[in-house]
């Protein structure tokens, strides 16, 4: 008979613990929380030292009952919910409900999901920590507090299901903040000169550096012609060649953040799905004879750290699989990426790494094995040597100019052998191979090719980057990034627009009254510093009455303020030239989460809704009537099909190009591979880059 109950927040997570801890333990879900505030009203005592007043979440009652049930078929209750303040705060609650002694050693935690890190969890339990449980009461309490109180005030002056919260807030002023730079931004003339130059058998390029000794920029077309008068016919001479030893070493093993970023940048995933399959792989695959396993580490984290053990496992992977070289002479530590960094947790890591993705692939998903080999490659190359490469940089004269040449080659892969990091445009960087050459060498050019450039305005915000300016910044905790940015998509105040956020006008008028009567919501500073007082409060460092009294005394005023001043503002709807199909009024502009649509102005006694299409230039290859314009799916995927449609039932994934395959003359698509788009022909092995202005920075 069992004698004790194990309560976790999910059943694949009892599924996978149960068959580690036997006949004795009973192991159940709660399903996440199991009391929250309540969403009718604000919930907070605020003159009563912000006393919550908690209530059971709708539809938990059977599982309560479960839990209930349970409890007193057993002499011990283990709460083994996640290693984090929320986990702690779900312990906390389930401790309350089940009669659980305050001083008791109920609660068990774990960084990984595997047999022996589980049962080595069960030998130390310990006490509840109110520290952290805190933590989340007042961090929940101040999201509640600002969105519960400013709400209502957007209702009233603004329109009904309105909005604002503390993260949010801030994610959608920097969108704003963007869009206002890029509108703002005047791009400036520039030029390059680019130089073909044969060596042997072989052809490398060099680019304009100076003239006469001094770097001269180009702005104009009259530079460049002195530039190329300078020139003359004059030979290319090899004057000075510089060669030496590069490393570059790994990036450290993935935190959440940085997951999301570069899952975003390899395998297009949006934060969300990231942080669902991360979820999956954590709580425990079944892998046939091996049983269930947890495939990786507690996905929220931001934490650099590895364990000693799984160090020196992977020591001894590296070596006898690439060989003594792939290691370095002493094993790599990573220090804290943010000043903020909790360090609670390890970095996010296989829990094993001899289980090579290939090993586990057919019991994984398409996406679980991706995100798995990810993390997997991450981590193996995050322990490993680094890279050695030989660069190479020659300058050679040509009358009174001088032009450079660079040029870099592996000497060493070292890590680069497993796995490397994306810029931000999902490329990686490459060999850029030169000729063999000596001092003196005279060379011919084979082509000479100025451009006018025009500098370009500061990217939009994907959602890696936004993810990255927001843990930079000191904003939110690993938990808040997937869940913030689905917030400000369904509440219509940014849309994404070719993967990349913009605001919508609602949006803006939204951050608007935020900045005139609640700047310090939108204060980057302030939002930084009471993610830090939150940090204080877990530490056990600060009181957590004490830290919501401070931000409420002023918050208070700020409110009296706007109710008085804010004045009411009505939203009117841009009328489009279309008529409604189905009653015959006209068509007018509306947002969503995936940008601008049309709806009925007659809703709600006419729901009729129609997507807005973009004509992309580009005649149907099918009838060869319509047009070919962009659509979007119901879950806000871009695709392309024909404007004829049902009448003709084209449709791509790809964007079509309005030329023909050269070769075969059949339909060519862009697609994008590491190095950017290319056009490639659908029906052909044809290909060819395409030129894209390059908006990284």
């Amino acid at each position: 008979m069992a004698d004790s109950l194990v309560i976790v927040e999910s059943p694949a997570k009892a599924k996978t613990i149960g068959k580690y801890l036997g006949s004795k333990f009973i192991v159940k879900a709660s399903m996440g929380h199991i009391r929250d505030l309540p969403k009718s009203q604000i919930g907070v005592e605020v003159d009563n030292n912000f006393e919550p007043k908690y209530i059971t979440i709708r539809g938990k009652g059977t599982i309560l009952k479960e839990l209930k049930d349970a409890s007193k078929k057993v002499k011990r209750i283990y709460l083994a919910a996640d290693p984090d303040r929320e986990g702690e705060a779900i312990a906390w609650h389930l401790a309350h409900y089940l009669d659980v002694d305050s001083d008791e050693a109920c609660r068990v935690v774990f960084n990984e999901i595997t047999k022996d890190a589980v049962k080595d969890a069960f030998k130390t339990p310990r006490k509840i920590n109110q520290d952290l449980v805190n933590a989340q009461q007042a961090r929940r309490i101040l999201d509640r507090l600002v969105g519960y109180k400013i709400s209502p005030l957007l209702w009233k002056k603004v329109k009904k299901g309105l909005s604002a919260g503390r993260v949010q807030s801030v994610a959608v002023k920097l969108i704003m903040d963007r869009e206002n730079e890029i509108n703002a931004f005047d791009p400036e003339e520039y030029w390059s000169i680019s130089v073909l130059l044969a060596a042997g058998k072989s052809s490398f390029e060099a680019k304009y550096h100076s003239m006469k000794g001094e770097k001269r920029e180009l702005h104009s077309e009259d530079a460049v012609k002195q530039v190329m008068d300078a020139m003359g016919n004059a030979d290319f001479i090899v004057q000075e060649i510089k060669e030496k030893e590069r490393q570059r070493n790994p990036s450290p093993p993935f935190i959440t953040s940085s997951l999301q970023q570069e899952a975003a940048r390899k395998l297009n995933f949006r934060a969300s799905k990231t942080m669902s399959v991360a979820q999956q792989l954590y709580e425990g695959i079944d892998l046939g004879k091996e049983g269930t396993v947890g495939l990786i580490t507690y996905m929220r984290t931001d934490s650099t750290r590895i364990s000693p053990i799984a160090q020196e496992e992977a020591k001894e992977y590296i070596i006898g699989k690439f060989g003594a070289a792939f290691y370095p002479e002493t094993p790599r530590v990573y220090t804290k990426k943010n000043a903020n960094a909790q360090d609670a947790h390890e970095g996010i890591r296989p829990t094993s790494v001899l289980r090579a993705p290939e090993m586990v692939k057919e019991f994984l998903s398409k996406d679980q094995f991706r995100l798995y080999k990810l993390v997997w490659d991450r981590f193996v190359a995050s322990q490993m040597s680094s890279a050695v490469l030989d660069t190479m940089t020659v300058d050679l004269t040509a009358g009174d100019t001088l032009f450079r040449a660079n040029g870099s080659k592996m000497k060493f892969q070292g890590f680069m052998k497993v796995y490397v990091e994306s810029n931000d445009d999902g490329t990686t960087e490459e060999d850029k191979l030169l000729p063999p050459l000596t001092q003196g060498d005279k060379l011919k050019k084979e082509s000479i090719e100025p451009k006018q450039h025009f500098t370009q305005p500061p990217p939009r915000y994907t959602e890696a980057r936004l993810v990255r300016a927001l843990e930079e910044m000191g904003i939110g905790r690993p938990s808040t990034y997937a869940p913030t940015l689905e917030t400000i998509q369904k509440r219509g105040y940014v849309a994404i627009d070719e993967k990349k956020f913009i605001p919508t006008e609602l949006g803006e008028l939204v951050i608007q009254l935020m900045t005139e009567f609640f700047p310090e919501i939108l204060d980057v500073e302030f939002t930084a510093h009471m993610e830090e007082e939150l940090d204080f409060v877990e530490e056990g460092k600060e009181d957590w009455v004490k830290v919501l009294d401070t931000f409420y005394t002023s918050f208070e005023k700020r409110l009296e303020f706007a109710e008085e001043e804010m004045k009411e503002i009505e939203i009117q709807d841009e009328v489009s030239d279309e008529i409604c199909e189905k009653c015959g009024k006209h068509l007018v502009y509306k947002m969503g989460r995936f940008g601008k649509f049309l709806a009925c102005s007659g809703f709600p006694d006419c729901r009729n809704t129609k997507p807005i299409v973009k004509d992309i230039g580009v005649t149907c290859p099918t009838c060869k009537e319509g047009k070919i314009v962009e659509r979007r799916s119901k879950k806000g995927r871009i695709f392309f099909g024909c404007d004829r449609y049902p009448a003709c039932d084209f449709v791509s994934w790809d964007k079509p190009v309005d030329k023909p395959c050269p070769e075969c003359g059949s339909l060519l698509v862009e697609k994008r591979n590491k190095n950017g788009i290319i056009i490639q022909c659908v029906q052909c092995d044809f290909k060819e880059e395409k030129e894209e202005p390059n908006d990284e920075n």
